[in-house]
Order: C-alpha cells, then sequence, then structure tokens
C-alpha cells in the first residue's frame, strides 16, 4: 500500500533516518517505539507528506486518504463540537450543499414541462442516491458513537469548541479523523488526555478498523491492544518485528543473543582465517590458497549486533525545605461554571509525607481541584496554605509553555537564581540532553524531550509540595518508569 524506499533524513547535520525502507500493508496495526526524540513523530510526518526526506521516497498510490493526528495542532475556533465532527463527511457535506440547491430550484421554479426542471430532478435524484449509498443518512449516528466512545456528553455536542481544554479540543480532532475512516491512520500519542474507558474504547475501534494504522504511544497496554506489528527507531535505523510491542520485546532479545552468539563465532572463524593468511602467504606453494583466503574474508558480510539504546532518565527531587505538619487544607470548596456544578463543598487535608493521586473521568473536576490548591482558579470555600509550604506545579500543557525561540540551555539559564549551586549542563545531562542537544531551539524539540526539559526545569527550585497534573504525557517508558519509582 505504501512504500518507504531508501529514506535518508537529517537536520543540521545530524542524521535522523539513514537508508530505512519498510512497506505498510492493508490491516497493518504498526507501533512506533524508541526514546523520546529518536525520531518516531518525525517519521510519522515523512508518511504524511508533511516533511520531504533528504534522500529516497515515499511512494503513495493515488486517491489514499491519509488521516493524520499531530501533537501540535492548530484548533479552529467559531464552531459546536457537532458542527466541528461534521466536517469531517467533506464529500457528503459537498453532495448535500447541491442536493440542497437542486430542492431549492425545484421549490422555487414553475416550468415544471421543462427539460431543464426535469434536468434538476434528475441531478437531485443522482445527488440523493450517491448520498445515499456514501451513508449520508447515517452521519449522525455515526459521529455520536465516536463522540461518545471519546468521552463528550450529549450537552458537550452543542457546546463551542472555545468551551474546552486543549486536552478536549485534541479529542475533537481525533474524533474528526475517525470519522474520516481514511485509508491509512497516522496517530501520534492518541492516548494523552484519554481516560481509561476512551482509551479501552479506541482499541476496540482501531481493532475493527480496515485500513492500516501506524502509531507512537508510550502506553505498554494500548500497543499490545492496538497493534500487531513493532517498528523500534533507534540510531538513525529501525529494527521490524511482525509482533504487538510486549512480544516484539522478547523477540528482540531472542534475536540480539542469537546475533551475539552469529558474531562470536564469525570473529573466531575470521581470527582462525588470518592466522592460515599469516602462516601461507610467505610460502610460494601456498600463497594462491592465502590469497583465496584473503578474498573470502573480503567478501564476507560482518555481523552487526543490534544496538539498544539503553539511555535513561537519572535525576532525584531537590531536598525539600521542612514545613509545618499541614501542607495544604481546602474546606467546603466548590466551583462551577455556568449551570454546570464541578465540585460541590469538598474538603480535603494534605500533610506532609502525603502522596495523593486524583482519579476520575474526565471532566469530573481533577485538573479543577489541582488549581485550586493552587490558589489560581476562583472558588467558593476556603483555602489554607500550612507554614512554610512552597507549591510547585507541572500543568497538562507545562511542556507546550516552554519558550521555543530560546536554546534548551538558555530555558534553564532564565529560571537560575544566583541562590542556586547547579551545574546546568550535568543537569541537563541526567535529563539525556547531552552535548549538542542542550543548543538546539526548544521548538525543534519532540513532544517527549520538552516533556523532560520542563520537568527539569521544575527542579530547579526545592519545593516541599509538587502538583504533577499527567505528568507522564509524551514520556517515553523508561522515563516514565524512572518517574514512577522516584515517586513512590
Amino acid at each position: 500500500m505504501i512504500s518507504v524506499n531508501n529514506l535518508s533524513l537529517y537536520f543540521g547535520g545530524q542524521d535522523i533516518f539513514k537508508d530505512i525502507s519498510f512497506m505498510v500493508n492493508k490491516g497493518d496495526k504498526i507501533g512506533l517505539t524508541g526514546k523520546n526524540g529518536a525520531g518516531k513523530s518525525t517519521l510519522l510526518k515523512v508518511l504524511a507528506k508533511d516533511l520531504t526526506p533528504n534522500n529516497g521516497n515515499v511512494s503513495v498510490p493515488n486517491g489514499i486518504v491519509v488521516g493524520f493526528l499531530r501533537q501540535d495542532l492548530e484548533f479552529e475556533d467559531g464552531r459546536t463540537v457537532l458542527e466541528e465532527a461534521q466536517t469531517s463527511f467533506e464529500f457528503l457535506n459537498d453532495v448535500e450543499i447541491r442536493m440542497n440547491e437542486a430542492n431549492k430550484q425545484l421549490t422555487e421554479r414553475t416550468d415544471y414541462e421543462s427539460d431543464a426542471y426535469l434536468d434538476i430532478i434528475n441531478e437531485f435524484n443522482v445527488l440523493e442516491e450517491r448520498f445515499r449509498m456514501a451513508g449520508g443518512h447515517d452521519t449522525a449516528a455515526e459521529i455520536s458513537q465516536v463522540l461518545s466512545g471519546l468521552g463528550f456528553s450529549q450537552y458537550d455536542f452543542e457546546r463551542q469548541t472555545t468551551e474546552f481544554s486543549g486536552g478536549w479540543r485534541m479529542r475533537i480532532e481525533l474524533a474528526k479523523i475517525l470519522l474520516m475512516k481514511p485509508e491509512l491512520l497516522l496517530l501520534d500519542e492518541p492516548t494523552n488526555h484519554l481516560d481509561i474507558e476512551s482509551i479501552m474504547w479506541l482499541e476496540r475501534w482501531l481493532k475493527s478498523y480496515s485500513g492500516a494504522v501506524v502509531l507512537v504511544s508510550h502506553d505498554r497496554l494500548f500497543l499490545d491492544a492496538s497493534t500487531n506489528r513493532t517498528i523500534e527507531v533507534a540510531f538513525s535505523k529501525i529494527n521490524d518485528y511482525k509482533a504487538s510491542y510486549t512480544k516484539y520485546l522478547t523477540l528482540r532479545e531472542d534475536r540480539v543473543e542469537k546475533q551475539i552468539q552469529a558474531k562470536k563465532n564469525q570473529d573466531k572463524y575470521i581470527e582462525e582465517t588470518k592466522i592460515l593468511i599469516n602462516k601461507f602467504r610467505a610460502k610460494k606453494n601456498k600463497a594462491s590458497f592465502a590469497q583465496s583466503l584473503i578474498k573470502k574474508l573480503d567478501k564476507l558480510e560482518i555481523i552487526q549486533v543490534e544496538q539498544e539504546d539503553v539511555a535513561r532518565m537519572q535525576f532525584r527531587f531537590p531536598p525539600a525545605p521542612h514545613s509545618g505538619k499541614m501542607s495544604l487544607e481546602v474546606k467546603n470548596a466548590s466551583k462551577s461554571y455556568g449551570d454546570l456544578n464541578v465540585l460541590d463543598k469538598i474538603n480535603l487535608e494534605i500533610v506532609r509525607g502525603d502522596k495523593l493521586a486524583f482519579v476520575g473521568k474526565n471532566g469530573a473536576g481533577k485538573t479543577t481541584l489541582t488549581r485550586i490548591l493552587l490558589n489560581l482558579e476562583s472558588h467558593e470555600g476556603e483555602l489554607i496554605k500550612g507554614h512554610n509550604v512552597d507549591v510547585g506545579y507541572y500543568a497538562q500543557n507545562q511542556a507546550e509553555e516552554l519558550e521555543g525561540k530560546i536554546t534548551v540551555l538558555e530555558t534553564l539559564e532564565a529560571e537560575v537564581t544566583v541562590e542556586s549551586k547547579v551545574n546546568l549542563r550535568s543537569m541537563l545531562g541526567s535529563f539525556l540532553f547531552s552535548g549538542e542537544d542542550v543548543d538546539k531551539k526548544v521548538s525543534v524539540l519532540s513532544g517527549g524531550e520538552k516533556a523532560r526539559l520542563a520537568l527539569c526545569k521544575l527542579l530547579l527550585h526545592p519545593y516541599n509540595v509538587l502538583i504533577l497534573d499527567e505528568p507522564t504525557n509524551h514520556l517515553d517508558l523508561k522515563s516514565k518508569s524512572v518517574l514512577y519509582f522516584l515517586m513512590i
């Protein structure tokens, strides 16, 4: 269906991909895996023709419809959720407009016996049949099914998209792409901002989807449930496994072990052959034999052992300044948005040493409650901050709030104080920004790299209360595990 042929791509002299080739076939459900910054999102952009490779090509048959959920979307205002979802049916919308125009002419004209009037009737009938055959009468049910599956209520359908957070607007864009039913679906971190129920619904939808899917996700369970093939991106190369994520890990381990053993055998053969060459090359009656051995070594294809990218974040939270026993207390907190009552008379005590998790469906008020704790949200009730309490906050969109025009190093330099005794380059190294990486502009970083930088920036100050809202969004599996073990 889609062919990637000897593709190479580099930015600023750094190889992103080097001579990679693979096919995407109908029915393939491919999960792209690799560390943050390996090039997974970049590969999706190449497949979508958003980026042009320096060498090689991507061959896409004419007429193939591609749906691409990007990490960095630009939203258009002025529509309700339902109206935005309806824009997915571009062909049907065009046919319906032409049907309505034909129907209007039939209503207004009175030359019922004329050829022109009969032509309009014929055109209307043709358009109506085309509309019916393309499923035009089923779109309302499809929209309702997809929006409901992604967590929207019937009440939400008529709300303006501007009333929703960035995460919810990302869901709207996902809904639009699913409703398009393209032959190729490219999904970059589709489970970010989805709750468990919505993720499970999306898994079921992808299983029944007949087209091809290429997706990036750092949710291991989602990858296992949604993919049947895994492409590992590492060191500018790819390794292709016909298996879902967990099975890929086992297959990769077996494959590397076999490569290591084969490499040992080959090295032993090469060493023994060189000994024979040195032994016989000086003897006249054995010189031709020595030359044949040399030619054999020259033609020998050296076995390469697949490299595994084992780099991972290494950091600790700075020692927290001492505070009183009671850190934060909320008394009878309530919050409403118009007629929508989000929180009602919440009472909560957070004691020094507590580690709390707010759980609940999307829209239940988790982020609203965190913003009340930070005194960033107007509310009824009382918020009491304990003695010497200093609160640090990692917001859902923290990575997107970074200044894109400055470098990674400059981002930390802008935050560091005279009192801070920290080696910024060393600190960035612990977050996997080493060498020339610190001089990259923030705008060119991947979503995961931005998330790591935002975490690094947060640690410049020794807070004694940390409030983290979806801190693992965009982080790769290794980075997630590091953060998890630091939190427990």
